[in-house]
């Protein structure tokens, strides 16, 4: 794990260099045909800074102009997220901007799209569990004790419990996972852990199967998907799969001290959002 080794052929926007095999090839495929990469991003945590309220979330300043360089030189750039697309869009800062006429947003892990160019969301009709679950939520919070310190966010068609406003985060963390787990299931749902965070969302969508269909819509022959959260580890097993099919790809983790998991497994680690922006301006600098 690591990215301090860089490429020198170009001080100006240096290129880390994978610690694996695997994600040096992928690299390599990416820089060699642009425009046949697909480019998948997660936002909370890779794109936009972790906030105690994810309401005030925002894509790191420089976000939008990296994407917008890196953007025209490649087949495809997603971002994938369990937000609603149009709130993803909202504090990314993505709509109407040049160099991202051809931007996708893949909400809800993929159960919604916005595209840039009709400016429009599609999904299919909502999960009824998300309903049921929504009005029970609270007074099951309360029931187990867990109401002070926590807060429910929604999603739409999801709903989200977060423990970082608690006394001890982590503990709270901990001593709801095998509560809300028993609540998703009686209403058809699942829970998705991440960073002080438990969500209840519809089985069958995850980042990875948004992520395997995007990639083969778009005929992509390289992948590149970078995460921070527990959420992502099925876009890393979507980018193994594709590997396994003789499709390069590079897994990044904007690292964090809140989730080891993804450093880990990832092909290269940089340091946050800033970094996650740092590496695409690097691949859009080196891009023919």
């Amino acid at each position: 794990m690591g990215i301090h080794t860089t490429d020198s052929t170009n001080p100006m926007d240096p290129l880390p260099v994978p610690v694996t095999q695997a994600g040096r090839d992928g690299l390599q495929a990416l820089l060699a045909k642009p425009g046949t990469a697909a480019i998948g991003l997660d936002f909370d945590g890779t794109l936009a800074p972790i906030v105690a309220d994810p309401d005030q979330a925002r894509a790191h300043p420089d976000a939008v102009s990296a994407l917008a360089a890196l953007a025209p030189k490649v087949a495809s750039v997603a971002v994938i997220t369990g937000r609603p697309p149009g709130v993803a869009v909202r504090n990314g800062g993505f709509a109407g901007v040049p160099g991202l006429e051809h931007l996708v947003v893949l909400g809800h892990y993929g159960a919604e799209r916005w595209d840039a160019v009709t400016a429009t969301v599609t999904a299919p009709a909502p999960h009824p569990g998300v309903a049921s679950a929504r009005a029970e939520l609270p007074g099951f919070l309360d029931s187990v004790g867990a109401w002070r310190g926590t807060w429910i966010e929604e999603k739409g068609r999801a709903l989200a419990v977060h423990t970082r406003r608690a006394r001890d985060p982590q503990a709270a963390f901990e001593a709801l996972r095998e509560p809300l787990a028993g609540l998703a299931a009686r209403h058809g749902l699942i829970v998705e852990p991440g960073r002080l965070v438990l969500e209840l969302r519809p089985p069958g969508t995850d980042k990875g199967v948004a992520l395997l269909d995007h990639v083969r819509a778009t005929g992509a022959e390289s992948v590149l998907y970078a995460g921070d959260d527990l959420g992502d580890l099925p876009a890393y097993a979507a980018v193994d799969e594709l590997r396994s099919e003789g499709i390069p790809g590079l897994l990044v983790c904007s690292g964090s001290s809140e989730v080891t998991e993804l450093a880990e497994r990832a092909d290269l680690v940089v340091d946050g959002p800033g970094g996650v922006v740092g590496l695409l301006r690097a691949l859009a600098a080196h891009m023919e």
